[in-house]
């Protein structure tokens, strides 16, 4: 039972270390950077040009993320310009028919397909003006729900990388599920018992309106040096247009004057004579590829900055939350910012692309960036109601009754959906098809196809035949998906409560349980690089959670 005698330690003998020429011990080659000495380099001056090095490269960087996101909003200005050369026409067809409009359904998805054709809310609101208000609400409803084709977009160009595809698309998603989930709860509502528009029109008979007031118009003052270079739109042929009274005048702004006093517009496209939709082509492809690129340029310096320990004191500080029992503060501290940002840019589309680049690198939750995303639907209608009280006489208790309507819809789904932790529902959604899209790209496509013009462009199709042709095509399968849902969610949860042969989906065929069937055909149909499967390498993204892995790979 006795134990054995401890050996004593043995001391290392310096003999084996490696010595230099003098007999002196010599570094190890993997610690040869940090035991340098101030060798000759150091006393002449070595050691004052990294931090001089440092704060140049810190001060260029900065100046390229200025200018990379200067670049960017005003190519998402172009782009809104692109849209309105190519779509005004469109919706001047659409706004004719009073029948259509008299449907909520037809109306919510006119209210999209115009914000994404046009790609301006604010536009789209003035042309919703027009009309009366209760044809006005389920279109407002679907312009909020266009909004957020913009940041699902900007997400496309963070492909290149799947754990930054997989964040920037949940991040884009989430705002698009909530706009979604939003519309399809209040529409029936609104349309059985108007509750929005009675609201809005209590406030609005308690309300002394003066009329006047205009909304900041920051933004534009700094992208307007720029973009008035390169194309001009006349307002008023614009609208015209848009609400059916088109001319035969095109929408660029030309020649005008006399000979006496002839005023040019100095843009790039004033003196041409190619049509609308050629221009608006052209800007189109202009746009995108400025827009993508200003975006990689983006990603790339965000990439190169927020490393390590900076980026990990950057999530610390913007996640964080107030110490308990005041946390739940902390979501809506971030509307008010979100909302306060939105109406200070006075564009809500801006603001939700330029966070969904910094979802992509890591540096803001989904949790966090959920109600950012709410206050800044918030801070448009704001925006919109400060824009109504400088609407004409005879219009002006119309538009601010719009843009009460659009507030308190906003503020509505921030009740359903925000209020109650449980109910936050587009957070995991969203988290979902980050997923999907991280190991099948193809599905954002099919997503941004499907949720903003396939669908819409069926519903309105249907809308056209009537009412009852309407809910006899499209009420099964809503009713289906709706099962299906409740069974998959009961299946996870409550298995107990189903019958055996509904606690798995192992009984449907493979293609109507599984995407790999589709992705093998989408592989098939399209053999790019984009659509492969994922492979399992490193993610350098690991590293923004866990700087010592970053600092043991730079050493």
């Amino acid at each position: 039972g006795s134990q054995a005698p401890r050996r004593p330690h043995r001391a290392v003998s310096l003999s084996i270390l490696p010595r230099d020429r003098q007999g002196g011990l010599r570094p190890c080659p993997g610690n040869r950077e940090k035991r340098k000495g101030p060798g000759r380099g150091a006393r002449e001056g070595g050691t004052r040009q990294g931090p001089a090095l440092r704060v140049l490269t810190g001060f260029l960087k900065a100046c390229g993320l200025l200018g990379g996101l200067y670049l960017f909003i005003c190519s998402l200005d172009i782009l809104s310009s692109a849209f309105q050369l190519l779509g005004s026409k469109v919706t001047g067809d659409i706004f004719k028919d009073n029948v259509v409009l008299s449907n909520p359904v037809a109306g919510l998805v006119i209210g999209v397909l115009v914000t994404v054709l046009v790609q301006s809310s604010s536009t789209s609101s003035s042309i919703v003006v027009m009309l009366t208000v209760r044809a006005s609400v389920p279109i407002i409803m679907g312009v909020n729900v266009g909004t957020s084709i913009t940041s699902t977009l900007v997400s496309m160009a963070q492909s290149g990388d799947r754990d930054e595809f997989r964040r920037a698309f949940g991040g884009s998603a989430v705002h698009g599920i909530f706009n979604w989930l939003t519309a399809l709860v209040l529409l029936p509502l609104e349309s059985a018992a108007a509750p929005l528009e009675r609201l809005s029109a209590l406030i609005l008979g308690a309300a002394n309106l003066q009329p006047g007031g205009h909304a900041p118009d920051i933004l534009k003052v700094l992208t307007q040096p720029l973009t008035h270079l390169i194309v001009q739109l006349d307002a008023d042929v614009l609208m015209g247009s848009a609400t059916g009274n088109a001319t035969n005048r095109s929408l660029i702004k030309r020649w005008c004057g006399t000979r006496e006093q002839t005023v040019r517009r100095r843009h790039l496209f004033a003196g041409t004579a190619l049509a609308d939709l050629a221009v608006g082509l052209i800007l189109l492809a202009a746009s995108l590829l400025v827009l993508c690129s200003c975006l990689v340029l983006i990603v790339k310096l965000l990439n190169s900055t927020l490393r390590g320990r900076v980026a990990q004191a950057v999530r610390t500080v913007i996640n964080a939350d107030f110490p308990r029992p005041f946390g739940w503060l902390s979501g809506y501290l971030a509307m008010l910012v979100g909302a306060g940002l939105t109406f200070v840019l006075q564009s809500s589309s801006v603001f939700t692309a330029a966070i969904v680049p910094l979802i992509g690198v890591g540096v803001i939750s989904l949790e966090r960036a959920y109600p950012l995303f709410l206050g800044s639907n918030t801070g448009t209608t704001t925006t919109a109601l400060l824009a109504a009280l400088a609407s004409p006489s005879d219009m002006l208790l119309s538009a601010v009754q719009v843009a009460l309507i659009h507030f308190f819809f906003n503020l509505a789904g921030i009740l359903l959906w925000y209020l109650v932790p449980f109910l936050r529902l587009p957070i995991p959604l969203a988290k979902h098809f980050g997923n999907l899209t991280a190991s099948y790209r193809w599905v954002a496509v099919a997503y941004l196809l499907l949720c903003f013009l396939l669908l819409p462009l069926a519903a309105f199709g249907l809308s056209l035949a009537g009412g009852a042709v309407l809910a006899a095509v499209g009420a099964p399968p809503v009713v289906l998906l709706l099962l299906f849902a409740l069974v998959t969610v009961l299946q996870r949860h409550r298995p107990a409560w189903l019958p055996r042969r509904l606690r798995s989906w192992a009984w449907l065929p493979l293609w109507l349980r599984s995407l790999e069937p589709w992705d093998l055909l989408v592989r098939r149909c399209c053999p790019c690089k984009a659509c492969s499967p994922p492979q399992a390498v490193a993610k350098e993204a690991h590293c923004y959670e866990n700087p010592q892995v970053l600092a043991s790979q730079q050493l």
